[in-house]
């Protein structure tokens, strides 16, 4: 085999359609975009234009806001901490925490922080700290003899853009 032989499989590569070259083509004369106007030229396009009436866009009124501010916690069951420590891959007698549930594959990632929920019943007795937990999740562990220790939310220092 020689350098000059090297090529790629046929059919892996598909050349751009060529527009405007005639009629033959298929895609001559107007090149797919239609008549003439507005929506044939490049950069324009009617969106929400209802003819110069106003948009319905902008007669509905404006609700709500985004608070830039809201922490996104994880939300983690009870029964899913059980399943990790049955299969070995979380440690009863150590420290749950954000950084330990994503080690495990748990948790792709803790976001703002992790907030426990009760569903599923946990067997085991371990310590857990998170960053929010509901009444149901520390009574169910409370009931297993562990505890859960609630973590105040990373909130930004003053010195960083909001």
């Amino acid at each position: 085999m020689k350098l000059s032989d090297i090529a790629d499989n046929a059919g892996s590569r598909k050349k751009r359609m060529r527009v405007g070259r005639g009629i033959g083509s298929g895609k001559g004369k107007t090149s797919g975009r239609g008549g003439k106007g507005q929506t044939a030229r490049t950069g324009v396009r009617i969106k929400g234009f209802e003819g110069g009436q106003m948009p319905l866009h902008r007669r509905l009124p404006k609700r709500g806001f985004n608070n830039i501010f809201r922490l996104d916690f994880v939300e983690v069951n009870l029964d899913r901490i059980q399943q990790a420590i049955d299969a070995k891959l979380l440690d009863a007698g150590a420290v749950i925490d954000a950084e330990s549930l994503v080690k495990s594959r748990v948790l792709r990632r803790a976001k703002d922080g992790v907030r426990l929920l009760g569903r599923g019943e946990i067997k085991a007795k371990v310590t857990i700290e998170v960053h929010g937990a509901s009444k149901a999740a520390v009574a169910a562990v409370e009931k297993a003899g562990g505890s859960v220790k609630i973590l105040a939310p990373a909130k930004p220092e003053a010195g960083e853009a909001a």
